[in-house]
């Protein structure tokens, strides 16, 4: 299959791309918060889901050599839908069922999209910013992690054991968190 032009969107994430990343909040942060809210989320999720989204897209387009052979919009939807079911199952808050009409029920939130962008943004910055606290191991535990690989071989090619990378990546989490509890106050 050829690849997509919307490949523009994925060497934008990886280029940090200010106006191609601020293009991404504008045309799709307001259908993911009006799915997110619709299925029993707050606005502070679906400002996590789609910033995880992002992340995940990044690190698929930067270690995995991510070719998009169809329109972004579909694929990042998808993500976003199903890190939310996944986190509803964490929550278990409900029962996670796929329907086929689930994956094509986007909303339209244009009138509040542009100032959802704009907090989202701050949001996003000011996640990286004390990610960037984090020593230099913490973040390379966070950023394996994000990748979807499974938890055994990212310790395996790390050269640590499974349970000292859970409890590091547990200890780097709860450093993280509370240097981002620091900022809300």
């Amino acid at each position: 299959m050829s690849i997509h032009p919307d490949q523009r969107y994925l060497e934008g994430l990886l280029q940090n791309d200010t106006l191609l990343v601020q293009e991404i909040y504008q045309r799709f942060a307001g259908k993911i918060k009006h799915h997110i809210l619709q299925h029993q989320g707050t606005e502070d999720d679906a400002a996590d889901i789609f910033q995880e989204s992002i992340i995940d897209i990044y690190h698929q387009a930067k270690y995995k050599e991510l070719q998009l052979t169809c329109p972004f919009e579909p694929f990042f939807l998808l993500i976003c839908k199903r890190k939310w079911l996944n986190e509803l199952k964490k929550r278990s808050r409900q029962p996670v069922t796929k329907r086929l009409d689930d994956l094509y029920e986007v909303g339209e939130d244009a009138f509040a999209a542009a100032e959802q962008v704009v907090k989202e943004e701050a949001q996003a910055n000011m996640y990286l910013a004390q990610f960037e606290r984090l020593g230099e191991k913490c973040r390379e535990i966070l950023r394996l992690s994000l990748t979807g690989e499974a938890q055994e071989k990212i310790a395996a090619a790390m050269g640590v054991t499974y349970g000292y990378l859970r409890k590091k990546k547990s200890e780097c989490m709860a450093t993280l968190l509370s240097f981002i509890q620091a900022q809300k106050i």
